[in-house]
């Protein structure tokens, strides 16, 4: 296909030409004395993120669940070997459960600074770090107001909010990625391009699957000369993606039957039913209909494009994102469907980076080009009280919690390098120096040393037991050969004592 017509922005580069580029831009002393406040902007939300993330964290709300999990598989590959986490299961292989050798790369700042806190802030630096291409495209093509409003928006959009709020995910690492080559591949640079989207094979398994659609984009908008880069693009995403989904069958402890049916839509674990989908006809219903039923669906869908005006949908650029949203929409897990979590975070630098193609293909300019702006600005504006990073104008996040003290008081008696199992909100708390599993999971390694339980941990974030199972749990506990070393303001912690019989809790 031939590449399509426009502003030398979206123009390949045997067309746009690398003089020409160079002749749109002001001379480097000017640049960099005129952009510095996009350096500040990304600044200032990489502190707002961190804000948010540590003082949930000190809130004692962040979770077993994932940020646990992710402590312990860097806290693996710092100590050299491959990744393991106690909170999925005894000894349970992650690399059965997700392919994301990226982490490794926290491996040597975890020797430097051994801290869960180290993971929530290098998300913020991550997740800020996609601001600077967008703004600087979008400054260059547009001029500053649209770098202005185009990163705030993005960096106070929805997705990244309910991202950052939510613990740790290696999706962090797709965001600058994304970023930096959408914003490449706009202008014209192929190679940059793709050299920017490879990487993202080794943050998750599906991310492949962005990575041949980015090629195709290439081979697309590339013409002749750009035909075979994004052929090999998209062949190697493809193949990496591949790949990954048989070493994650080698090592999830169920082979690859146990893989596909906990991980994939129409398995028989998870379905939206309680478990009995599955088969030809359940995927035929989630592939059609199921798309956008039940109604949340759409209303995600409609919350992804509206900080854009639905102007991303103008842009080929938001076929990108297509593999992301297609297997979020076809899932059987109610968790994928909405607006929480982090499930977004891959998506909103593409929707963004069409966002910024779309009116440099218009050429929208002056009072145009305000209005859309204005526009973007106003619904980014709406949706923020709705969502996480709202908090850091709530008086009580910046409060200290007198609760944290006693928990802290009480996980001191626990000795380094104990067998724990702790409730789901206390774990990240212990999992930098202890061996931490979730107390009463079904999966968590039986006969720990300790118990430590927070009853009184609000019900939004009680997990996996309800208040009534807690307490049958513990008084089992106690008949078990347990006794009760410490009980403060809500926090229990039990002590296996010698000869004391393994405890299992009842399942959820």
């Amino acid at each position: 296909m031939h590449a399509p017509t426009g502003n030398a922005a979206t123009l390949p580069p045997q067309q746009s030409g690398t003089e020409d580029r160079a002749a749109q831009q002001p001379p480097a002393g000017v640049r960099a004395e005129a952009t510095w406040w996009i350096w500040a902007m990304a600044g200032a939300l990489f502190l707002a993120y961190t804000a948010v993330s540590l003082r949930i964290h000190e809130h004692l709300l962040s979770h077993s669940f994932d940020l646990g999990i992710f402590v312990q598989v860097v806290r693996s590959y710092a100590e050299g070997h491959l990744p393991v986490s106690e909170v999925k299961g005894p000894d349970f292989p992650v690399l059965g459960d997700h392919f994301s050798p990226v982490l490794a790369v926290l491996a040597p700042l975890y020797w430097l600074w051994p801290s869960v806190k180290l993971l929530l802030v290098a998300q913020a630096a991550l997740i800020a770090a996609g601001v600077l291409p967008l703004a600087f495209w979008a400054r260059r093509t547009l001029g500053p107001a649209a770098a202005v409003v185009i990163g705030v928006a993005y960096g106070l959009s929805w997705g990244i909010a309910s991202g950052v709020a939510y613990d740790f995910h290696e999706w962090a690492f797709a965001v600058p990625l994304l970023a930096f080559s959408l914003t490449a591949l706009g202008n014209g640079r192929l190679r940059a391009a793709a050299y920017w989207a490879l990487p993202l094979v080794l943050v998750k398994e599906d991310l492949g699957l962005t990575v041949a659609v980015i090629g195709l984009v290439i081979a697309w908008r590339g013409g002749r000369g750009g035909r075979r880069l994004g052929l090999v693009t998209a062949a190697t995403g493809l193949a990496a993606s591949a790949l990954a989904v048989l070493v994650l069958a080698s090592f999830h402890p169920g082979g690859f039957d146990g893989y596909y049916a906990s991980h994939h839509p129409g398995g028989t674990n998870g379905a939206a039913d309680g478990g009995a989908g599955g088969g030809l006809l359940d995927l035929l219903h989630q592939g059609t209909l199921g798309l956008i039923t039940p109604q949340e669906k759409v209303t995600t869908l409609l919350l992804m494009l509206a900080p854009t005006l639905f102007l991303a949908l103008r842009s080929p650029l938001l076929l990108i994102a297509l593999p992301t949203v297609l297997w979020r929409l076809a899932s059987d897990y109610p968790a994928h469907w909405g607006t929480a979590y982090h499930y977004a975070l891959p998506i909103m630098p593409i929707v963004f980076a069409a966002f910024v193609d779309a009116l440099s293909r218009r050429g929208a300019h002056g009072r145009s080009l305000y209005r859309y702006l204005a526009g973007s600005a106003a619904v980014t504006l709406l949706l923020l009280p709705h969502f996480p990073l709202w908090q850091l104008f709530q008086p009580q996040v910046w409060q200290s919690d007198p609760r944290l003290a006693v928990a802290r008081g009480v996980m001191a008696e626990i000795p380094d390098g104990a067998t724990v199992q702790a409730s789901n909100n206390l774990g990240p708390h212990l999992v930098d120096r202890t061996s931490v599993s979730v107390y009463g999971w079904g999966d968590s390694r039986p006969d720990p040393e300790w118990i430590m339980v927070d009853t009184k941990v609000a019900p939004a974030h009680r997990w996996p037991l309800s208040v009534a199972q807690e307490l049958i749990a513990l008084d089992t506990a106690r008949l078990r050969g347990y006794r009760t070393t410490a009980e403060r303001d809500g926090f229990v912690l039990l002590r296996r004592t010698a000869g004391g019989a393994p405890v299992s809790a009842p399942r959820p």
